[in-house]
């Protein structure tokens, strides 16, 4: 499978209050952004366990970008860091076994539309790059 040829599979968590509702006004504005994408809408960024995202790579996905609101404007308080710690201490682990940069972090606000389509564009090229996961089934 070539570059051009291959489309990764990504994974993304959004929270509910800000990079959902980017998400969405990025839709509704109907800017194009990958449709390789699937969104998965939680209330907060700090639901996110770092075994989510390892199952997920586990079971195929080229790639997980987890998105929430800035530091600082959490809806509830801190979660938002506690997502970044969580993130941080799970980054290492994923390198040391061949996954490196298949996992991305960042903060997308409910206004910031045009920032969600650059970063889903941004991040599909970087996986397209890696290639397939080497977790993924050979179809």
């Amino acid at each position: 499978m070539s570059y051009s040829e291959f489309e990764p599979r990504i994974l993304v968590f959004c929270c509910n209050w800000c990079s959902y509702a980017g998400a969405d006004m990025a839709g509704v504005s109907r800017m194009q952004y990958p449709p390789n994408t699937r969104i998965i809408r939680v209330m907060c960024s700090s639901r996110i366990e770092p075994l989510f995202i390892i199952h997920a790579l586990r079971d195929g996905v080229d790639g997980v970008l987890v998105t929430g609101c800035h530091i600082g404007d959490c809806h509830y308080i801190e979660g938002n860091k506690q997502t970044q710690r969580r993130v941080e201490k799970l980054l290492p682990l994923l390198e040391s076994i061949g996954l490196g940069g298949r996992v991305r972090l960042e903060w997308v606000s409910a206004s910031e539309a045009l920032r969600f389509k650059d970063l889903m564009q941004e991040f599909t090229q970087e996986i397209r790059k890696l290639g397939p996961s080497p977790l993924r089934r050979r179809e």
